[in-house]
């Protein structure tokens, strides 16, 4: 285990990082939108066009990888929405509290993390289950986020927003076109592949200071909001998402590798392992920026999203301590 903790520290102490640059006013509220687009928009891209060229396609067009991951995340969001719905939250704060429990922060955190902690062969699976999050969890949520509104055509067209809002994001697109150069065994003109180097190589502290820095942002806006829930209830409501997205997601793509391959049909051990530990990762950071866009309660979200990043500190290391040697 303090091997485990000395492998996953960098990581967590570059959000705290920052988190605490924000908090203390030593980087300016203003400056993190665009932190976060040369994240989304330029580091982010060309890790994972690195990675998905890199990737053999048939690791990235794995059936068993999209049915594990799928069943898992579906489940997922329909008992979180469920226990949500039964505690009395509207459809629209339900359907953002089963985003944040069954979307893990996999771009920004878990493909730099899990490549630096199982080899950069364990992209193929995770990259899947970011195309997939970002296409079919998302929309689906989304869609029941406008039960709400009592309109017929409110969820159809929410999934059309959404799907259109994917078409302009450009982490689908880059592994798509990684996927090709994969397959096609094509490589960029050397000055292009070291200017993209340079930038996947800044992915990865750049994503994790601006997870913190997020992070940050939320919590002073909930403050000057006055919208921080006094603590008990707040225990009340945020611990099961909580645990749905920590213990529950990462228990259920457990069991439904081992079923698969008690039928025969299982993953690489490294597969298996891969989609455990990104179930075991903290809410995407990102959906409280899609909750906003959809009038959810924002509060809540980022409350959650903190909340996990912060247990994850210590649940992550736990699952990578269990899982090792599988």
């Amino acid at each position: 285990m303090p091997a485990v903790f000395a492998a996953t520290f960098p990581f967590f102490a570059l959000i705290a990082l920052g988190y605490l640059a924000a908090r203390r006013g030593l980087m300016p509220l203003e400056a993190i939108p665009g932190l976060n687009g040369f994240v989304l928009y330029f580091a982010l891209p060309c890790m994972l066009y690195r990675f998905a060229a890199g990737t053999p396609l048939a690791q990235l067009l794995d059936e068993r990888v999209v049915a594990v991951w799928g069943v898992a995340a579906v489940a997922v969001v329909a008992l979180a929405t469920a226990a949500a719905r039964r505690a009395g939250h509207r459809w629209n704060d339900a359907a953002f509290g089963a985003l944040v429990a069954a979307f893990p922060n996999t771009g920004f955190m878990g493909v730099p993390l899990l490549a630096a902690l199982l080899g950069p062969a364990v992209a193929g699976p995770v990259i899947v289950t970011i195309a997939f999050d970002m296409i079919v969890t998302s929309s689906l949520c989304i869609a029941l986020s406008r039960l709400d509104t009592h309109q017929g055509g409110a969820a159809a067209q929410a999934v059309r927003r959404a799907l259109a809002g994917i078409v302009r994001n450009p982490m689908p697109w880059a592994i798509v076109l990684g996927a090709l150069a994969s397959a096609l065994q094509w490589r960029l003109p050397a000055p292009a592949e070291r200017t993209l180097g340079m930038l996947a190589d800044a992915a990865s502290p750049a994503a994790l200071f601006t997870i913190g820095a997020v992070l940050a942002r939320s919590a002073l806006r909930a403050r000057a909001a006055g919208a921080q829930p006094p603590l008990k209830d707040a225990l009340r409501d945020l611990l099961p998402v909580v645990g749905f997205k920590l213990l529950l997601h990462p228990l259920l793509v457990l069991g439904l590798v081992a079923t698969l391959s008690a039928a025969g049909l299982g993953l690489s051990p490294l597969a298996g392992v891969a989609l455990v530990l990104t179930a075991a990762l903290p809410s995407a950071s990102n959906v409280s920026m899609l909750a906003e866009r959809y009038g959810a309660d924002t509060g809540r979200v980022a409350r959650i999203i903190l909340w996990t990043t912060v247990a994850a500190f210590f649940s992550f290391p736990l699952a990578v301590g269990l899982l090792h040697g599988r």
